[in-house]
């Protein structure tokens, strides 16, 4: 597996661009932002993790003080607290807590992305950002396939939808449901779970046993390390 280079990956020029400006609304929240957190990333956030990953884990977007302060995914904020100690618990992550991007947190056989890589006023992306990001989540899933790639984690429903959207499917052939595991046509397997937000785990939408079922059976089917 590869573990090096792990803050950043750019696979192709069609893929993940940094000075992304193409949905106006993000672009223009962003530029409020650093001007109000000088010391912040707060520009499009890149993947993170194994780039001979066999599985993607798609979250959301970037938190205001999460992954748009530091430039990692999940990286900051209470999101990324279940998220890491699981992925730790099975072996996937070097470490259980993900601080920064200088750290020294590696991910083993999986990578973690967003739906939409710029941080939306009030947490909330548009459809149309969604979908004017999707390109960028399809461009990563292509290069995640052709390096061995075997299955998705859409992490909540708009990741459920844009992953599918990314990969050319029909959203009702495929309804998200918390544990629920698709087989593609193209032999892809891609799984849901509710978002390990911090409203889904204070209200117990998502507990952490139900969160390490799915990553169980994920290690289980993909024959991750465990």
């Amino acid at each position: 597996m590869t573990i090096l280079h792990q803050k950043a990956h750019n696979p192709a020029s069609n893929s993940f661009l940094e000075k992304c400006r193409k949905c106006a609304r993000l672009a223009e929240f962003l530029d409020i932002v650093r001007i109000q957190y000088p010391d912040y990333h707060a520009k499009p956030v890149p993947s993170f993790g194994d780039l001979s990953a066999k599985l993607l884990i798609i979250g959301l977007a970037p938190g205001m003080h999460g992954a748009n302060r530091t430039g990692r995914p999940f990286t900051g904020d209470f999101a990324g607290i279940l998220l890491y100690q699981t992925l730790y618990k099975f072996g996937l992550a070097s470490r259980s807590e993900s601080i920064a991007v200088e750290d020294d947190l590696h991910l083993y056989s999986c990578r973690i992305t967003n739906a939409v890589k710029c941080l939306p006023p009030a947490n909330k992306p548009q459809p149309s950002e969604v979908r004017q990001c999707n390109a960028y989540l399809a461009a990563e899933i292509t290069d995640f396939t052709a390096h061995g790639g075997q299955g998705i984690l859409a992490l909540g429903n708009v990741a459920h939808q844009a992953g599918l959207m990314a990969l050319g499917l029909k959203m009702k052939s495929y309804p998200f449901s918390h544990g629920a595991a698709h087989i593609l046509p193209s032999g892809l397997r891609f799984y849901d779970s509710y978002h390990c937000s911090r409203y889904n785990t204070q209200t117990k939408r998502l507990t952490q046993k139900m969160f390490e079922q799915v990553i169980a059976r994920i290690c289980a089917d993909l024959a991750l390390i465990t």
